[in-house]
This record gives structure tokens, sequence and C-alpha cells, in this order.
């Protein structure tokens, strides 16, 4: 797997603080794509052993909230075997509910419904392992026509902000992500 870019103080693809790592490749090429260099899944560099380490040496800070994965596409089947173990050691490293935890953000051109168990998606244990990691998954494709930037941490009114957790353990369906009411409101009173 490629990575395109790492940005180590990132505030526009999570809450907080955030190392932010995109990969390359994509096949959905959504038009007017913010990001449309990682689509070749050539682009970029190695994602190697030592990149992974500086990734999680940099989330150590006391400062950064979390990582957020982009793309490219994430959830490309190349990509997923690419990012699952390290993933997992990000996890392990920050577990739910410790002191330090960092939350893990990932944003996905394919929906919520086509990457959970049995969807289209889901090419099985890695994607279910994925999921298992993050805390918000940013699902859907980026559409022009429902492009808003007053929305917080996605670019088109189609995309959802999920709670994976709250999801994963749901008999109702997706679980929304809930952001403080006051970016809710698209007012600061």
């Amino acid at each position: 797997m490629n990575y395109a870019e790492i940005k180590y103080c990132d505030i526009a693809n999570g809450v907080g603080v955030r190392t932010t790592l995109f990969v390359s490749g994509c096949r959905l090429h959504c038009p007017n794509c913010f990001n449309e260099v990682a689509w070749d899944f050539s682009a970029g560099h190695p994602f190697t052993p030592e990149v992974e380490d500086q990734i999680l040496e940099s989330l150590e800070s006391p400062y950064v909230a979390g990582l957020s994965v982009l793309g490219g596409e994430p959830m490309e089947p190349e990509n997923q075997a690419g990012l699952v173990d390290f993933l997992e050691r990000v996890r392990d490293a920050h577990p739910r509910g410790a002191a330090g935890e960092k939350t893990i953000w990932m944003y996905s051109g394919h929906t919520w419904e086509q990457l959970a168990p049995g969807g289209a998606w889901n090419i099985g244990e890695v994607t279910d392992r994925i999921l298992d990691t993050l805390d918000v998954l940013v699902d859907g494709p980026f559409i022009q026509a429902e492009h808003d930037i007053t929305l917080r941490f996605r670019g088109s009114e189609n995309q959802r902000l999920i709670d994976v957790p709250a999801t994963l353990e749901s008999a109702d369906g997706v679980v929304p992500w809930r952001d403080d009411p006051v970016f809710s409101t698209h007012t600061m009173d």
C-alpha cells in the first residue's frame, strides 16, 4: 500500500488536532473530489513499518486527539489489507476508555451498508477487524450537488458521521455520531 500524504497537525478531519493519513488508490473517482491526486494506487510513498512507527509516535503527543484515515479510498481491498494490522496497533496502543484514549476516524466513499457484515464491500474478516477499530466512519461518496461548506467534517449532505461502536452494537441500524451541540446548530451562541 502507498500513502499520498500524512498531516501531523490536522484540524479538518475529525475532532481536535489529529494525525491524518491519506492512503493512495481509489476506484470511485467522485466528480470534483478534493484529493484526485490520491486516486492512483502508486501515488506517494510506500506505507512501511517505519512510517507506521512515525504515526504511532505522533499519537503520543498529549495534544493529538487521534488518527484520521482518508484517501484515495481506505476501503479499497488493497488498502484494507495494508491498514488492518496498523489500525489494530493504534487501537492496542490507545484502547477505548483508557487514559489518553485516541479516537480513530475513517472516511470512505462507500456507505455503512456496503461495508457492514454482509455488505457488497465487506471482504470478510479484514473489513470487520477494521470496523472494530473505528470510532467514527464518515461514509458515502462526495456529491457535488449536495456540497455544503457549513457541514462539519464532511463535504456533502449525503455523507454521514457514524458512531461505529454504537452501530455495531445496535439492532436498529446506523447510530449517528453526536457532535458538540454548539456545532450542530451552525451557530456560535
